[in-house]
């Protein structure tokens, strides 16, 4: 019975896990989705913030990660219950970590796709400066 109760609780989380995948566009800014940058500080320094961007950072310089400290920072300044969206430099780190936070956690996540390469060069959206 308890095997049967824990299965059905693992497929509902599942059910509610949900990754998108998509480009950042000023309709989804609109949206006033949270969007968290999980790049490192020394990023947010060089290029600046999107407006209203929130930094975590989940990898530091050297590659190296802390989830826990991480997920603690997240569930301080985003409503995990609702959608959110992640961006980091190419999209790439946001595609690991975005899977990750919707299948370990069933949360609704929007990777956003070319990161802010796309965001500042191809759509020419302006930053804030990163203040710590």
């Amino acid at each position: 019975m308890k095997k049967t109760i824990l299965l059905l609780m693992l497929f509902t989380l599942s059910l509610m896990a949900e990754v998108k995948n998509e480009y950042i566009s000023q309709e989804l800014l609109k949206q006033n989705i949270p969007i968290v940058d999980i790049r490192t500080p020394g990023e947010w320094k060089e290029t600046g913030l999107l407006k209203g961007a929130i930094p975590i950072m989940f990898w530091d310089a050297g590659g190296n990660y802390d989830a826990r400290k991480f997920l603690n920072e997240l569930h301080k300044k985003v409503d995990t219950t609702k959608p959110f969206a992640l961006i980091c430099h190419t999209g790439s780190r946001t595609s690991i970590v975005a899977p990750w936070l919707a299948k370990e956690f069933g949360y609704k996540v929007i990777n956003l796709k070319g990161g802010m390469e796309y965001a500042t060069k191809g759509l020419h959206i302006k930053t804030v400066p990163y203040r710590q």
